[in-house]
């Protein structure tokens, strides 16, 4: 004779689908999981760095209209009179904000914010071709 089993509801969710399994539907279910954009923002000495954010992320806010502005492989300081927000599409930075230890490496896909009032060091190490925003 056979020991009875006991069936329970199971649901695995990975990035982008989530996967469930009903005893007593006896079948799965699969919905896609939209993953968050903010979940993937990381802040660090104030400023706040999000990885490759979904191009419906980049539209809502408009990024593409944004004004474009580049430099070769320098160094200078900056002071930021208004929050920037900005979005690589190319390059490699470290960002050295005054009074901090360390820096806050930024590259190619990242959407930045640096906040007003910051002053820092920009250490171009790739040539940068970025959008930006001032608010």
């Amino acid at each position: 004779m056979a020991s009875p089993t006991v069936a329970t509801p199971i649901q695995l969710q990975t990035g982008r689908l989530s996967l469930s399994y009903s005893p007593t539907r006896g079948r799965f279910a699969a919905a896609r999981v939209r993953a968050s954009a903010e979940a993937m923002a990381t802040e660090k000495l104030g400023v706040r760095v999000e990885t490759n954010p979904p191009e419906s992320r980049l539209s809502e806010l408009g990024v593409r209209q944004w004004p474009k502005w580049g430099c070769e492989q320098s160094k200078f300081p900056w002071t930021y009179s208004a929050k920037e927000t900005c979005y690589l599409l190319q390059g490699k930075v470290k960002v050295y904000p005054d009074g901090e230890d360390g820096f806050v490496e930024i590259a190619a896909g990242d959407l930045v914010v640096f906040p007003k009032g910051m002053s820092c060091t920009w250490d171009v190490e790739e040539a940068v071709d970025k959008h930006y925003k001032f608010e």
